[in-house]
């Protein structure tokens, strides 16, 4: 296993175990995503080399999410001076989307960071 697998098993790892509880919301029982993520059925590695294959560059940051879309996965992959979110599906392994991301390549700060 070179470097950047370990590394990648490292991160899917952390993202399986970071928060692997169910949580209950007024009436609702509502899932941690990091719950979720074992039902899907591509992986993290799977999901940042598509990502990276799509945007041709290197993941810099990978998450598992559920929305009113689905179960997918958000990665952040720079290439150069760009910095591209690519939106990948959980179940099928497809590039959903994959859009330049100007706040982050055009100097300013992410809020999120």
């Amino acid at each position: 296993m070179n470097k950047r697998q370990m590394y990648l098993a490292a991160l899917a790892a952390a993202l399986i175990g970071a928060g692997g509880f169910a949580f209950a919301e007024k009436s609702d029982m509502k899932e941690n995503d990091a719950v979720a993520v074992t039902r899907a059925q591509t992986s993290l590695i799977q999901a940042v080399t598509a990502a990276e294959q799509s945007a041709g560059g290197k993941a810099a940051r990978a998450e598992f999410e559920v929305d009113k879309k689905g179960p997918h996965y958000e990665v952040e992959v720079v290439n150069g001076a760009k910095v591209f979110d690519v939106r990948i599906d959980a179940a099928s392994g497809k590039v959903l989307s994959s859009v330049e991301d100007k706040m982050d390549s055009g100097g300013k700060e992410d809020k999120d960071d």
